[in-house]
This record gives C-alpha cells, structure tokens and sequence, in this order.
C-alpha cells in the first residue's frame, strides 16, 4: 500500500490530546484512569483509518477501546471518525505495535483484535507478521489471564499460517469461520478493507483465540 504523505498530520495529532494518547508510556498500569472508569480495555493492533475500532467504541459504551497505528498519514484519518463520533471510550496511540509492552503491563488489555494485517507472504519476513510467536508472546505479556485475540484477514494464507502459530503457541481456538460474510456470526463490524474485499467476493476469514488458563 503507498501511502500518501501528509506532512501537516503531526500537528493535528497533537491538536487533540483529548483522543490521541501522545506519551502512552507515561500511563502504563494506569488506563482505567485515564478513561476515568474501570471498564475492560480493547485494543486494535493496526486500526488503519479506524472504522472498526470507532464503530465498535459505538456499539459497546461499557468497553474502553484503543487504536494503535504506526503511520501519522494514517492514523489522522482515524482521528477524523473519534472527532465526528465524539465518544469517550476510544482512543488513538501513533506508536510501533512491536514496542506494547513500553505502554502497557500484565493486565492492562483484556482483548486484542488483528484485522486486516500485512501478510508478510515471503518466508523471511516470517517474523513481522502480527500472529508469529514473538508478537504472541507481546500479547500474552499486556492480556489479563485468559485474554483473547479476535483475528480477520482477507488473505487464506496468513489464516493457515496464524491457525498453525496459534496451536503451536498453545492457544484455544474459541471460533473460526472460513467464510464469515456467508456464516451465521452475529455482530460483525467491518473495516475499510473488509468492505473492499467483500464487495469483490472475496472470502472473509475469521477466528478468536484464548490464551490458556494458568
């Protein structure tokens, strides 16, 4: 994907502190006071243009949600949809998914959704792709025990590779559907690219997975 450079995003990120954390380090351990309230935190590991996480702040006012991107050109769209949204339980962080544990520790995220993320098709890049075991192992370091990861893709082969590192990890497969748009799941939200796919006919893959119990 090219994207398209936005040099006066920076500024506008941080024209609203309201929305977009700009020191998330500096809250480690300490999110439920920053949303001022104690309900579980969700986060959205890529959150794009921030459709999904925006529309499922919507739907569940009890849910505090968090949208991490690492391109400022990107993420300001995001920012776009919270401010006409104007809700309080979602937020944006413009940081590298890799360093998570720098803004949150054990406990802090009750659930993690990877959506649409860069397959990472070619065998050497194995190690960036969001559901290889050291991002597993990032995740289970912020998760509350037992935590979730809620996984889509448009791309079979990421699936068949996130399903092998997810049982290889231990994890429990809680649902997968290999064509979600025409299975019986309820309450799907969609992404920008989810919609683009979609409407080419092209399959939707989905699974949620638990970290075991300890």
């Amino acid at each position: 994907m090219r994207l398209r450079n936005k040099p006066w995003a920076s500024e506008k990120l941080n024209e609203y502190p309201q929305y977009v954390i700009a020191r998330p380090e500096d809250h480690k351990g300490n999110w439920k006071e920053v949303f001022g309230n104690l309900n579980p935190l969700h986060i959205e590991v890529g959150t794009g243009k921030g459709q999904f996480v925006t529309e499922m702040a919507k739907a569940n006012p009890d849910t505090n949600y968090i949208g991490i991107e690492l391109y400022e050109s990107v993420i300001v769209s995001a920012l776009d949809r919270i401010i006409e949204a104007d809700i309080p339980n979602v937020k944006l962080m413009n940081v590298d998914a890799k360093d998570l544990k720098e803004y949150f520790q054990k406990d802090d995220v009750d659930r993690v959704y990877l959506n649409f993320s860069d397959p990472w098709p070619k065998n050497r890049h194995e190690k960036r792709r969001l559901t290889y075991k050291t991002f597993l192992k990032l995740y289970e370091d912020i998760l509350v025990d037992e935590g979730e990861i809620h996984f889509k893709t448009d791309n079979q082969g990421l699936f068949e590779y996130s399903l092998q590192s997810f049982s290889h990890y231990g994890l429990l497969l809680n649902y997968v559907s290999l064509d979600l748009h025409n299975s019986d799941f309820e309450g799907n939200i969609m992404t920008e690219y989810e919609e683009k796919f979609s409407s080419k006919g092209q399959r939707i893959y989905r699974s949620e997975v638990q970290y075991p119990q300890k």
